[in-house]
């Protein structure tokens, strides 16, 4: 189960890529208010990293969820890692397509992230009932 593991631990660490981009978009980074600094931004690249954090924080704990209550259910681990992987993925491009501004291509791998992080907790919730 090491690959879902991983998975885990990169979907942990992405918001803090996304930040890192975000602090280093701006005008010179004022520690003492983050959210000030941030709020007088003029790059909007700044503002779309951030955005991406933010995203990348509310996707985590659904799917270190679905990975967890897959696991400990007995799903497929081969079906658990690659359901994972495919969160993973989906959620480095969608960071990457919001730094790009294409609005429509980010919503439309979002919603592929999301499916995995569904059908990790349906597969579970199936075989719980099942």
């Amino acid at each position: 189960m090491t690959i879902p593991y991983l998975c885990i631990l990169i979907a942990a660490l992405l918001p803090y890529l996304w930040v890192s981009i975000s602090k280093a978009s701006g005008q010179r980074y004022d520690n003492r208010d983050p959210r000030g600094w941030l709020a007088k931004q003029d790059n909007p690249r700044a503002h779309r990293a951030n955005s991406a954090q933010l995203n990348a924080f509310e996707a985590f704990a659904p799917f270190a969820a679905a990975v967890l209550m897959a696991q400990a259910v007995g799903i497929d681990p081969i079906m658990i890692s690659a359901l994972s992987l495919v969160f993973i993925a989906t959620r480095i491009v969608h960071g990457f397509l919001y730094l790009a501004n294409l609005a429509v291509w980010r919503s439309l791998v979002w919603g592929v992230g999301f499916v995995s992080v569904l059908a990790l907790m349906v597969l579970a919730i199936m075989r719980v009932g099942g």
